[in-house]
């Protein structure tokens, strides 16, 4: 015979004060575990978005990321006319050489930050449609202008349109604001590649994005340019480039899963002591449901239920903190580029379930002893009692 679930409900009632007080503990500690989740899922969706099917990266040899990539931008007029490389309308290939180089610029707090500034040609904009223009308008060649990512421009200073900014020997200006659908490229400065260059005495191109045909054209660029020894370059999927950059999330990750497990250890001795002193308090009721009949792992069952419910609360609550944090932009280090890159947390409704598991484990480890000992309990005592 089962003890009936509204029994357990009733006694979460009336014992409100302590209820409520457990549900917002174990609350707190699921809403930083949703945080954290969601903190780590946007990080992860940025490198994951950034890329389009049979696009490739090219860098030199032997190089983890563009920003310690280089060779002679002489080798961009060989890569761009190799067969397999799609065509725009007006018939030139689909390839855009670059330049990267970081710089460190405060952010509006006053502490500063590496900031990368890709310079580019028109070709960047048509290899990569979801950039788009927001406010302002296009750099101009040779006139020491800049686009910022409207991500930048709200946590950097004098990124606004119509700002100065002094970089390397000269001041630039901000003329239009652009963003790239959530991508790692939110997290950049566009301008003139012969601006940039000259700027830094680096007559040389980063990297070299191009468009194939299709992915049997890819899969044929990449074999040839890995085996061309005299051009001592590799071509990368642009998806895989980026999915390799998701390193910077394994520490925010470690650091999230040591949290939530010391505040999960702290959650479960709370709903234990609840659970205890439920249990203490309500030793005749125990009793009383032993003379009625109910075995004992009935009684077991029902209490461990009973702790359950609350911790499910406490998750449900948690999860409603933690909901308005839901795509607020944060930053962090990229440590392959060693640049800042931006983000947005992203709760999901993945992330929301995984929440409320969580808060159902708390529950079960935290009652699962008051829960036995209510079990053990002998009529006789109670009697004695």
């Amino acid at each position: 015979m089962k003890i009936p679930l509204r029994y357990n409900l009733r006694s979460l009632l009336v014992r409100w004060v302590g209820t409520l007080m457990t549900a917002i503990g174990i609350g707190l500690t699921v809403a930083i575990f949703i945080v954290m989740n969601a903190l780590v899922n946007g990080l992860d969706s940025t490198f994951v978005q950034t890329g389009r099917e049979n696009q490739l990266v090219i860098i030199r040899q032997g190089s983890l990321a563009e920003t310690n990539s280089y060779f002679d931008r002489g080798l961009y007029e060989t890569v761009r006319l190799l067969d397999g490389i799609a065509h725009d309308k007006s018939g030139q290939p689909l390839a855009s050489g670059e330049i990267t180089v970081i710089i460190n610029h405060p952010r509006l707090t006053g502490e500063s930050a590496n900031v990368l500034i890709r310079g580019v040609s028109d070709m960047a904009f048509a290899v990569r449609p979801e950039v788009k223009i927001t406010s302002g308008r296009k750099f101009r060649d040779g006139l020491r202008e800049l686009v910022v990512s409207q991500s930048l421009a709200n946590r950097f200073q004098n990124m606004q349109i119509g700002k100065t900014i002094h970089i390397g020997r000269s001041d630039w200006r901000v003329v239009g604001l652009m963003e790239a659908g959530g991508t790692a490229y939110d997290s950049e400065i566009w301008a003139d590649y012969e601006d940039v260059a000259q700027e830094w005495d680096r007559p040389i191109y980063s990297s070299i994005l191009v468009r194939a045909n299709d992915a049997k054209a890819a899969e044929s660029l990449t074999k040839r340019i890995k085996d061309d020894q005299r051009i001592n370059l590799q071509a990368l999927d642009q998806k895989t480039y980026f999915k390799d950059q998701m390193v910077s999330s394994i520490g925010i990750k470690a650091l999230g899963l040591f949290i939530a497990v010391v505040m999960g250890i702290g959650s479960c001795f709370a709903a234990m002591n609840m659970m205890y002193s439920a249990v203490m308090g309500r030793m005749k009721e125990v009793g009383t449901l032993r003379a009625l009949g109910f075995k004992r792992r009935s009684i077991l069952s029902s209490f461990l239920v009973e702790s359950v419910i609350l911790a499910l609360a406490g998750g449900i609550l948690g999860c409603l903190m933690a909901l308005p944090l839901h795509g607020l932009s944060t930053g962090t280090a990229n440590f392959i580029s060693f640049s800042e890159v931006l983000f947005h947390f992203r709760i999901t409704p993945t992330i929301l379930l995984k929440g409320l598991a969580f808060a159902a484990i708390v529950g079960v480890l935290g009652g699962i002893l008051p829960a036995r000992r209510a079990a053990r309990i002998k009529l006789v005592e109670v009697l004695r009692d």
